[in-house]
């Protein structure tokens, strides 16, 4: 019998105390007891795996000042319970009845030390994160060498290894981990803001989106049947007790509406912050990404989904009870993923809400919604209002009112076959009849695809209008619920009869895609505009279902999603036979795609869209092969992806225009890359870092005419090498707030036809060599606040036509030489920039336009935008 009282070591080692000796004392009683009772094997096992983190964590919590002496007291306390039951157990008789409830009670308290063993692997990378942190803000007033950089760099990488090393064993937390959230002690606030000190330490926070996101989406301006189901909803959600709801009900109902319907509700918004995030078929590591973006922390990307939804507990159980937060998640799908969302999202104090929406029933939620059908005079109102039916219209009621129930009285499809029908009765009994020689047994999805389709379908054959249903079936080639940058379709559709901006707007009007604008353009002097697309799930089904109308070879276009690593079945089968029709190619992968591809024959492909949701991403080996491809788009999550295999285009003659979103650019250019019939690339959102080395881009894009970089946040300054592209006829920067300077030798771009660095708010002049810019036509330095004085020479810059300076309030004079632009004709500021005019508008030698505009921006869309946001 084991006689080993060690009750004092286990005092001795109180709080403050050393563990070591707690531990050496349990692993002794262990050893011993296990002479008696093989059963102690697995508590043995839990024992050894404990021993080589009791170091770490006492290097920890003294590194930290004792910060975690909480969870050291926890430990011991377990570790002595675990003593005393073994000590016990091993006294009893091997026939005690006794002997059963002690087993039992150790196979918990085994468990139990297991939960603390992976609880102490989080925190023990988490501290030691905040370790390097102290070390950095210790090491501040010291002057920075070379070998400071060194060390720092060395303890970040071998952070980094430990992060690795662990992100296995973490996969063993359940994601159900209510229990386990409340013993993560180490994972508090200051936790969180250890972690956003130390990204920004390291520069790897993403700051492609200011903090503090503003308001909340709005719903459509015109709603019906709305408004005593939102005052319903609204008193349950502010009832005590309540603190998860639910708004379901079919696709197009209204559910998003209603969700922002009550986020505008005036006793909501004085109560909560309110965070809204779109779910959809996102990956668990984008939305909790978005979720912590939205509440103003900055968070580097998770290496898995479990270290993520355990964030997103800290996050949310760490919240006081003075700052109510309404967290609104919209568009959550049922399945497995959902399921592990929704159990992290949980507040520990009642006064915080969660709000849902969701096509499906989902269970655990105290309040549950089902949005009710539009009844016939709600239905029938916005039939007319979507038609625009006047009192006096000509178009009958009884026909209106077939017309509702064809839709099922759906909103979304009562409002865009609205749009399609117009003011002409004759369309509307022919739509009818179209209708009602249909089969009557449908199911209701199918019903509204194909009344959707029919609104398609109705708006004629002419050329143009082919143009646009072309259009709109190729938004399907963005992921579910993406804002799409109109400046992605300008490259997609420049053989279009029309331009894009008509396009746009004309698939807006007719409720076909949602056009978001984020300012106002009066008086943009080019075709740039900042605005996105976005198009409704059900839409982009009808798009969908339009384009796999037409067999698999026979299509124009191929819109692909491949979930994990399972491809369509017909890829197999037509691996061997070329696919001679398709010009778009849009193929979608999700977060668990290994990046091992099949082959496939893309011979007359002229568009390629990669969407990936992935931090490392390889192109497919089979582009090299699409000698006719034109424009490559590649984009990404939330944040930006290593990229290999980019050498591979080198072969492809035809590629001239290539655009990469949250890509980070320089791994693309770790290896040479020749791009010599290029002409266009773009860069959204992008991690730039060095992106480009030494005299590497005039070899990599010899031919090159535009570069657009825009909101890509790291962006300090331009690689000097930019300035021997002889060809560039555009270089736009916008939204890269660090930019600070321009090359010295900017110059010698002696061919640039239109500069544009809107919104580079740290840019403050301009290089002495801007003057010999003999063909620029075109400046814009809107929203550049910390400009003070345009370039002296500008009169030297004989063919500028267009200057656009609002907001630009640190300048207060213009130079003399503003009065030799011969050909300047039109000028945009604002009322403060319009009196610095004033003086030399008699001097100058034609009549200029100067357009005075007040700004107006929307942020909304950065609700939806995925910053990626």
């Amino acid at each position: 019998m084991v006689k080993f009282n060690a009750l004092e070591v286990f005092v001795g080692a109180g709080a403050g105390g050393a563990l070591g000796p707690a531990l050496d004392v349990l692993r002794e009683v262990v050893e011993k007891a296990l002479e008696f009772d093989p059963t102690l094997e697995s508590v043995k096992s839990t024992v050894d795996s404990l021993s080589p983190l009791i170091p770490k964590l006492e290097a920890h919590n003294n590194a930290l000042g004792g910060n975690r002496a909480r969870e050291v007291e926890k430990l011991k306390e377990t570790m002595q319970r675990g003593k005393e039951l073994i000590d016990k157990l091993v006294k009893i008789s091997e026939w005690s009845f006794w002997k059963a409830d002690y087993t039992d009670q150790l196979v918990e308290w085994n468990e139990s030390l297991k939960r603390h063993l992976k609880i102490l692997k989080v925190q023990g990378v988490c501290d030691g994160m905040e370790t390097l942190v102290v070390a950095k803000n210790t090491s501040e007033g010291v002057k920075d060498t070379s070998k400071d950089v060194k060390v720092i760099v060395t303890d970040v990488k071998e952070v980094l290894v430990v992060t690795e090393e662990h992100t296995r064993l973490l996969k063993d937390i359940s994601v159900t981990a209510e229990e386990n959230t409340n013993k993560i002690a180490g994972l508090d606030a200051k936790l969180e803001e250890m972690m956003r000190r130390n990204q920004e330490m390291n520069g790897l926070v993403q700051n492609q989106v200011k903090t503090g996101w503003p308001g909340v989406p709005k719903p459509p301006p015109f709603t019906v049947g709305f408004e005593s189901q939102v005052d319903e909803l609204k008193k349950k959600l502010l009832e005590d007790g309540v603190t998860m709801a639910l708004i379901t009900g079919h696709p197009g109902a209204g559910k998003t509406t209603m969700a922002k319907s009550v986020c505008q509700d005036e006793k909501v918004k004085d109560k909560f912050k309110i965070i809204f995030v779109n779910v959809s078929q996102r990956p668990n590591t984008e939305v909790v990404q978005e979720i912590c973006e939205k509440d103003g922390k900055k968070l580097l990307g998770f290496q898995s989904e479990e270290i993520a939804l355990v964030l997103l507990q800290q996050l949310l159980n760490n919240r006081t009870g003075n700052d109510p937060v309404l967290l609104v998640l919209d568009n959550v799908w049922p399945g497995n993923r959902t399921r592990s969302l929704l159990a992290s999202c949980k507040f520990k104090e009642s006064n915080h809400k969660i709000l849902v929406t969701s096509r499906s029933d989902l269970p655990e939620f105290d309040v549950k919604h089902q949005i009710e059908d539009l009844n016939e005079k709600d239905a029938m109102s916005l039939l007319r209002n979507s038609a625009g039916l006047t009192e006096s219209s000509s178009i009958p009621e009884d026909l209106q009112r077939k017309v509702v129930e064809f839709c099922k009285r759906l909103p979304l499809a009562i409002e865009v076959v609205g749009r399609s029908l117009g003011k002409e009765i004759v369309i509307w009994k022919d739509r009818v009849e179209a209708w009602s020689s249909g089969s009557p047994v449908i199911r209701f999805q199918n019903h509204v695809l194909v009344c959707l389709q029919s609104s398609l379908d109705a708006l004629g054959e002419e050329d143009t209008i082919v143009d646009i249903k072309e259009c709109f079936k190729d938004l399907a080639s963005f992921p579910q619920g993406r804002m799409i940058p109109v400046s992605v379709l300008n490259d997609m559709w420049t053989d279009k009869r029309s331009s894009c901006n008509a396009i746009l707007h004309y698939l807006n009007n007719w409720r076909l895609a949602n056009l978001v604008i984020t300012r106002n353009d009066e008086g943009d002097m080019d075709d740039y505009v900042e605005h996105f697309v976005t198009q409704h799930d059900l839409l982009r089904e009808l798009a969908i279902h339009h384009t796999d109308t037409v067999p698999i070879e026979q299509r124009e276009r191929l819109i692909i999603d491949i979930r994990g690593n399972k491809f369509p079945k017909w890829w197999k089968k037509q691996m061997d036979q070329p696919f001679e029709k398709a010009h778009l190619v849009s193929i979608s992968t999700d977060s668990h795609f290994s990046s091992k591809w099949r082959d496939i024959q893309l011979p007359k492909a002229e568009v390629l869209v990669l969407n990936s949701h992935t931090k490392n991403y390889g192109l497919p080996e089979f582009v090299k092969e699409m000698k006719k491809l034109k424009v490559l788009i590649v984009t990404n999550g939330f944040l930006p992806a290593e990229v290999s295999n980019f050498s591979l285009l080198g072969s492809l003659s035809k590629l001239k225009t290539i655009r990469l979103e949250r890509i980070s650019i320089s791994s693309i250019t770790k290896n040479p890359i020749e791009l010599k019939r290029l002409q266009k690339i773009s860069f959204f959102m992008c991690n730039m870092g060095p992106a480009f080395s030494k005299d590497s881009i005039k070899e990599a894009f010899p031919e090159l005419q535009e570069i657009n970089i825009d909101y890509c946040s790291d962006l300090v300054e331009l690689p000097a090498d930019i300035c021997r592209l002889i060809h560039l006829k555009k270089l736009s920067i916008t939204n890269c707030h660090k930019l600070s300077e321009l090359p010295e030798m900017i110059g010698e771009l002696v061919n640039l036809e239109l500069l544009r660095l809107r919104s580079c708010t740290d840019l403050s002049e301009f290089p002495g060599s801007i003057r010999k810019l003999k063909k620029l036509k075109v400046l814009d330095i809107s929203n550049c606040y910390s400009v003070k004085e345009l370039p002296e020479y500008i009169g030297e810059m004989c063919s500028l036509e267009n200057i656009n300076m609002r907001q630009c309030s640190r300048l207060d004079e213009l130079p003399e030489s503003i009065s030799d632009l011969e050909k300047l004709t039109d000028v945009i500021c604002d009322e403060e920039t319009e009196r610095l005019w004033k003086p030399h508008l008699p001097s100058l030698r034609n009549n200029i336009n100067i357009t005075v505009v007040k700004e107006k921006f929307s942020l909304d869309w950065l609700h939806q935008y995925t910053l990626e946001t």
